[in-house]
């Protein structure tokens, strides 16, 4: 690890972007040039204090998962990306884009604001929401591992259905399935891939049946209606944006025309990620 490398390097990152470039207010009074520290940590889910710790060349060292972050944050290109895991004393990822957003698709979603809006690989990992979708779904993307795989969560945590009607739940989860044997087929041999599909076939039975029927579908739209305890159901229509190698996607989820999902999302953007218990 090149410590007094990788605290130059993020320095210097973070001194280039502006707040407006990754959807940050700027606010009065701004004396640091580029973002500040604790901004860029808010952007990677990560603490303040690691991040400082990073810049300051001392602390320890980062995970993969947090260089990935930082990457994401700083805008990085892949080659900026790879360099960062190289200061780190990391190996890159595999250069799929699945494994890295661009800087041009965060630009686009981070100007989707006032929709939720999220960014998966092709077998379904959140890589990253903004903040209306955190609050319509939960902060799916800041899980680790398996927990930010929306596929993987379906079939294996019951509670995660419970956003969804009991009458759509059918449909989805054939979609699902028939959206991951579409990568499943022009991405065999993949091991992210075969593992994912290779763990759920062992843990969920309602996933075999469904394997086993061989329907494949790249999803391209939809409609959902997602249940939120606080403002009930918001029927959404849901447009999906592949980037040419179509191994990762932008999920926007846009106000279903003749409904008052409009209105919903309008409450939630005031509230957020609050709970409110009932009195």
């Amino acid at each position: 690890m090149d410590r007094p490398g990788l605290a130059d390097f993020l320095r210097r990152r973070r001194e280039l972007l502006r707040p407006t470039d990754v959807g940050v207010a700027e606010g009065p009074r701004r004396r640091t040039p580029g973002l500040r520290r604790e901004e860029v940590a808010m952007l990677a889910g990560v603490s303040t204090d690691h991040y400082t710790r990073l810049e300051q060349s001392r602390g320890s060292a980062p995970s993969e998962s947090v260089v990935a972050a930082l990457a994401r944050a700083l805008r990085c290109t892949v080659d900026e990306r790879d360099h960062l895991f190289h200061l780190a004393g990391l190996s890159p990822p595999p250069r799929r884009a699945a494994r890295h957003v661009s800087p041009g698709l965060l630009g686009v979603a981070g100007r989707l604001v006032d929709v939720p809006v999220a960014i998966c690989s092709d077998i379904s990992e959140v890589v990253w929401t903004n903040t209306l979708f955190s609050a319509l779904m939960g902060d799916v993307g800041t899980r680790p591992g398996r927990a930010s795989n929306i596929t993987w969560r379906w079939f294996t945590e019951p509670g995660v259905r419970d956003r969804a009607p009991e009458e759509e739940r059918d449909r989805l989860a054939a979609a699902h399935v028939s959206d991951l044997r579409a990568t499943y087929s022009r991405r065999a041999g993949d091991s992210d891939v075969t593992e994912l599909v290779d763990d759920l076939l062992q843990r969920s039975r309602e996933f075999r049946v469904l394997w086993e029927r061989h329907e494949v579908a790249v999803r391209r739209s939809d409609h959902k209606t997602f249940v939120h305890p606080e403002v009930g159901a918001v029927e959404l229509r849901c447009e999906v944006l592949l980037t040419p190698e179509a191994d990762i996607k932008l999920l926007a989820y846009f106000p279903l025309e003749g409904t008052d999902a409009a209105r919903k999302l309008d409450v939630l953007r005031v509230i957020g990620t609050q709970t409110f218990a009932t009195a």
